[in-house]
């Protein structure tokens, strides 16, 4: 640091440079970086997770089990001859009940039916409510291959039709692999 003191009659120009603006700007970096360094590492690692152990579930005549694919690159759906499997650029196909194939109209109106049934068998909405283990689901069996608009479109049109719940249904791996 340079400090001029006048006087000593010559006059020669400050070859030091100034060095106090730029401790200045550093202190102050280092007070922002000592602040938000333990913001900036802060991570939720006291969560806790709920841990299941998967169970088969009770399959209920009243569940609605679908099946959702795609056609083959040829455009032949599944169960006709020569289908090679869904595709990620086929036309997403919809079975009701795994096997009669359905559009998204007729998805909709028979989901409706089947939710308006049991309504009545129950009696009235409050009475199928108030006992939950007589709530129907919709089980999905999609292909691993089916697009997400596939399923998404299924979920929306059985959750339009009135079922509260939809699983989907995958082939159990064996423990260790």
């Amino acid at each position: 640091m340079a400090i001029s003191m006048g006087g000593g009659g010559e006059e020669t120009p400050m070859s030091d440079i100034n060095t106090t603006p730029l401790v200045d700007v550093m202190l102050v970096l280092l007070i922002i970086f000592l602040i938000a360094v333990p913001v900036a590492i802060q991570t939720i690692e006291k969560l806790n997770i709920p841990v299941f152990e998967s169970i088969e579930s009770k399959d209920k005549v009243e569940n609605l089990q679908l099946t959702v694919s795609t056609t083959d690159d040829a455009g032949r759906s599944a169960g006709e001859p020569g289908y090679q499997g869904a595709s990620r650029n086929g036309d997403c196909r919809v079975y009701f009940n795994n096997i009669a194939p359905v559009d998204s109209t007729q998805l909709y109106e028979r989901a409706v039916g089947r939710i308006d049934n049991l309504i009545e068998q129950a009696g009235s909405v409050e009475a199928l409510v108030e006992d939950p283990e007589r709530i129907p689901q919709v089980h999905i069996r999609g292909d691993a291959n089916a697009p997400w608009r596939c399923i998404a479109g299924t979920i929306y049109q059985v959750q339009a039709a009135g079922f509260p719940v939809v699983g989907f249904i995958s082939n159990p791996t064996e423990p260790g692999i």
